[in-house]
């Protein structure tokens, strides 16, 4: 068959039209499925990819803010923070530049010519702290910093954010609390002055940026969070510190803490760190423990302590069970000193103290902290347990002397003691019968009339004026007894029975 014929022949016509068929069905099938979604091609891919993209940009928007937040605080904190430069002036004898055997062949010369060799002369040691403006009057501004900061410095140097220099003065000092105050005086006016904030009211997680000068590196400022509050500090220091992971190191001591506002709440004043470097454990002084310091040191020129005249101490579980004390937070009363103003306003040894002027107190350091930042001559209220029973009582405050002063009046503390129950664990340690019973010296304070009537730790008192001694309340009771002025107490030491009197 030749092709013209094929072309019109019936099997090509029937070739043809299924062909025309399939490429109809299939067109058609093509925009069916493509139209499904009434989306544009263009549109399509958009679309697939609008979920990932809004949360990136939210993200994104989240840390601008963030960032945002950090610089304004960062301009708000600098220019109030200061580097302090300190020096201490010593005079040491500087050693003989010719040394032996020439000091030992020409004496005579060495003694009457020595050329200045072997003489006293005087060496200048640099240290390098921050410190906080938190005051003007007039052309007086005032730094806040660390008592340690200063230490004994001759020469204190304040550089400001801005490079310019000033020569400071120490104000005051004091070490309790490790804070120092200095002066420098400027015509300039225009120098910030820092925002204190409220410390009671951070929280930890609370964002917080750290300022100072650490390892001299001006200016500079971490960020982290507060990562615990009320922390204890170094011995003899009666802060609840700040505790954050804010990189603090040397250089940043005195330098502010500053919460996400820019207000300061706290003083940074030493880390924990094995290394000697940042570890992510600094501390800081609540900046509320530090306001009333700052009044004291303008007007006095040092810190007034409220003194309430005890010896204090925390309780535990098995404490509280014998003196009939539900609750273990509060500060125990172990001795009280004569004639104090605890004594007249008839708090006891052996009494818990829960409240102070309504407030309650969680901790011996607490009520530390609350008697010292009463003022002087004030009336303050004291809520007490005293075996079980709740009790006001109505203390006026005295002022604090200093603690060579305290000292000196061991005497006066009664009973210048501090026992403990006589538990299963204390008797198999000393060897003592299961059925003994009495109270454990822990510890007896030196200079008072118990240690010098002979009682030392580790005794046993077994009875008081001839009264067995059961429980730790029976102790406290008994000693606690006013109408009595002298007191008998027999106790064991190493098995072996001993009396003595002592006067209250």
């Amino acid at each position: 068959m030749n092709q013209r014929k094929l072309f019109y022949s019936k099997k090509f016509f029937l070739f043809n039209l299924v062909l025309v068929g399939i490429l109809v069905g299939f067109t058609l099938s093509f925009v069916t499925f493509g139209c499904s979604t009434d989306v544009k091609p263009g549109e399509r891919a958009q679309a697939q990819t609008t979920t990932g993209t809004s949360a990136n940009d939210a993200d994104t928007s989240t840390a601008i803010s963030l960032q945002n937040s950090f610089r304004s605080v960062a301009n708000k904190a600098l220019p109030v923070v200061v580097e302090l430069k300190v020096v201490e002036i010593r005079q040491q004898r500087a050693p003989d530049s010719r040394g032996w055997p020439w000091d030992f062949l020409f004496p005579e010369e060495e003694n009457n010519n020595n050329n200045g060799n072997n003489q006293e002369r005087e060496f200048r040691s640099q240290g390098l702290g921050s410190g906080v403006i938190v005051r003007n009057e007039g052309n007086k501004y005032y730094i806040l910093t660390n008592d340690h900061v200063v230490g004994e410095a001759d020469e204190i140097i304040a550089v400001l954010n801005d490079g310019n220099e000033f020569t400071a003065t120490l104000v005051g000092k004091d070490p309790r609390k490790d804070l120092a105050l200095v002066m420098f005086e400027s015509e300039q006016g225009n120098i910030p002055i820092a925002e204190l904030g409220d410390s009671d009211a951070t929280q930890v997680g609370d964002w917080v940026l750290a300022v100072g000068s650490p390892f001299g590196f001006v200016s500079s400022v971490t960020a982290g969070i507060v990562s615990a509050k009320g922390r204890s500090g170094p011995q003899g220091n009666i802060s609840d510190f700040i505790q954050t992971d804010a990189a603090i190191n040397r250089g940043n001591s005195g330098g502010a803490l500053v919460n996400i506002h820019g207000e300061v709440v706290g003083i940074n004043t030493w880390i924990a760190a094995p290394t000697g470097g940042s570890v992510g454990l600094g501390f800081s002084i609540p900046i509320n423990n530090a306001k009333k310091t700052i009044d004291d040191f303008i007007t006095k020129g040092k810190v007034e302590y409220g003194w309430l005249g005890v010896t204090v101490g925390d309780v535990n579980q098995e404490l509280a069970e014998e003196l009939g004390i539900e609750e273990t937070k509060g500060a125990f009363i172990h001795n009280v000193y004569i004639d104090s103003p605890a004594d007249k306003g008839g708090i006891r040894p052996g009494d818990f103290i829960t409240q102070i002027n309504g407030e309650t107190v969680s901790s011996r350091d607490e009520v530390v902290r609350k008697v010292g930042d009463l003022e002087a001559g004030d009336t303050a209220t004291f809520e007490i347990n005293r075996f079980g029973n709740t009790r006001t009582v109505n203390v006026k405050i005295g002022e604090r002397k200093d603690s060579e002063e305290i000292l000196s009046n061991q005497k006066k503390l009664w009973p210048g003691m501090i026992v403990v129950p006589l538990n299963e664990e204390v008797r198999k340690q000393l060897e003592l019968d299961n059925s003994q019973n009495g109270v454990l010296v822990a510890n007896v304070d030196r200079g008072t009339k118990t240690y010098i009537g002979g009682i030392r730790n580790y005794d046993v008192i077994t009875s008081v004026n001839d009264e067995k001694i059961e429980t730790i309340e029976d102790f406290y009771q008994l000693i606690g007894d006013e109408s009595i002025d002298e007191f008998k107490f027999s106790y064991l030491r190493e098995g072996e029975k001993y009396f003595t009197g002592i006067e209250r």
